[in-house]
């Protein structure tokens, strides 16, 4: 009897790793390992949450989740975007979201900069998000990305110092200037 190692993991590999506080997503198979984010990390992707909440949960067209949540794009693609918003109920399960959400929203670390530019972002492409935004804290700048017909993201709105409003959601205005203001007692 022969064993093989196996190249690419997927969903059912992804649930049995350990409970150790770290971030486990796997990108076309391939698992990636994150430590835990900082403060300031943490800090910008609660406010924008609440933005986000402000505008789809109190119209009721999406529900807003926040990381640590499985997003299960396919079998060997499992993420776990800092923010999310899902418009379809049905996307909700007991393993996570299932499917491509409407918007996932990645707050970049030292660790992660690099690959949620490159790989996750071409992951999300090919398995159709229609938006992705980059809040990049140390640029102190908001990327929304919206995929285009040749699955490509373009950047669509930008900005740091102004509120910014996004041509595909009426109404919704983004302050990204509350994402980089200092915290209690600082």
């Amino acid at each position: 009897m022969t064993s093989e190692l196996k190249t690419r993991l997927d969903y059912d590999d992804l649930a049995h790793t350990p409970d150790d506080g770290k971030q486990y997503e796997l990108l076309d198979g391939v698992l990636y390992v994150t430590p835990a984010p900082s403060p300031f990390h943490q800090r910008a992707s609660k406010r924008l949450q609440r933005q986000l909440e402000h505008y789809f949960e109190e119209r009721g067209i999406a529900e807003v989740f926040d990381a640590p949540l499985d997003v299960i794009l396919t079998h060997h693609d499992v993420v776990e975007p800092d923010v999310l918003v899902v418009r379809e109920p049905a996307q909700v399960s007991n393993r996570g979201i299932e499917g491509a959400p409407l918007i996932a929203v990645e707050v970049l670390s030292p660790s992660t900069m690099k690959r949620d530019r490159t790989v996750k972002s071409e992951r999300y492409a090919a398995t159709g998000l229609a938006h992705y935004w980059i809040v990049d804290i140390e640029a102190r700048r908001l990327e929304c990305y919206r995929l285009n017909a040749a699955a490509r993201y373009e950047l669509v709105m930008v900005g740091s110092k102004t509120p910014l409003r996004h041509p595909d959601f009426p109404e919704l205005e983004i302050d990204p200037t509350v994402l980089w203001i200092p915290g209690i007692g600082e």
